[in-house]
């Protein structure tokens, strides 16, 4: 009677550990190459920041106080698409050429854990790019002040916006064929770093319904406006709880459609 009870307990931390292992390595891997990854996750941020809340600000193209509103955008952007590339770029190399995926899958963990790790491990990647903005904003950026109370909100705001981003990647990395994975990058990409409500407030291009519904299907939209809504919230944005709500069904929708992708190419 013990052992039966034991067991599935036993089983668990077994799985535990072995995913941590593997999450671990890959980690490790990140380390090693930071620098690389710094200025891949920076550059075009970067660029973005100055341009547009440096440059045209002093040159009085746009309102004072509109980097108040870029910052928490880019730290939208960065956390979803830096996790987006980081699982779905390795994922097409892995299934197509050098097959390093069947390493992981003898690894004692069950396909979908597999496939679990590799959203966690790509939303890590998408926080680190995200949190690394902070600083970088507040050097190139004039008068940034935020609302400190909402930082555990935007926090949790980031790990969703992150979570979604990496469970994206893994729908487009099992889904696509590397012949095919730079037009799509270029397909999906471009648009999603345009509709995300990053450079501007979803509440305010009301005259541009079009527009807005295309907005509203971006999950960058929900992070950038509780983003916002929790550091700035003197500038118009969408209710909290709506943000939160629509991140969750990305997490979950990307999520399942990606599991059952990845399950289908490891097993082919």
């Amino acid at each position: 009677m013990t052992t039966l009870t034991t067991t599935p307990v036993a089983r668990r931390v077994s799985t535990g550990r072995a995913f941590l292992g593997v999450l671990g390595r890959d980690v490790a891997v990140t380390g090693r190459e930071f620098g690389s990854f710094l200025s891949q996750v920076l550059v075009q941020p970067f660029f973005l920041l100055f341009v547009f809340g440096k440059v045209l600000s002093q040159l009085g193209y746009i309102a004072p106080g509109y980097a108040q509103l870029l910052l928490p955008g880019l730290l939208a952007l960065n956390a979803f698409l830096v996790a987006v590339q980081a699982v779905a770029l390795p994922l097409v190399i892995d299934f197509s050429y050098t097959k390093e995926i069947e390493d992981r899958l003898l690894a004692p963990l069950s396909t979908r854990m597999v496939a679990v790790e590799k959203i966690v491990f790509g939303a890590i990647r998408g926080l680190i790019g995200s949190l690394v903005m902070i600083p970088v904003g507040y050097l190139v950026l004039d008068r940034v002040t935020w609302q400190t109370g909402g930082l555990p909100e935007s926090a949790l705001l980031l790990v969703l916006g992150a979570l979604a981003g990496g469970a994206a990647g893994l729908v487009i990395g099992t889904a696509v064929s590397p012949r095919r994975i730079n037009i799509v990058f270029a397909v999906v990409i471009t648009p999603l770093l345009f509709t995300g409500s990053t450079q501007f407030p979803f509440l305010q291009i009301s005259s541009l319904r079009w527009f807005q519904v295309i907005c509203a299907l971006n999950p960058i939209t929900y992070v950038a406006e509780g983003l916002r809504g929790a550091l700035t919230p003197q500038i118009p944005h969408l209710p909290g709880w709506l943000c939160f709500a629509a991140l969750v069904v990305a997490c979950l929708l990307f999520g399942a459609i990606g599991i059952q992708g990845f399950v289908r190419r490891a097993l082919d």
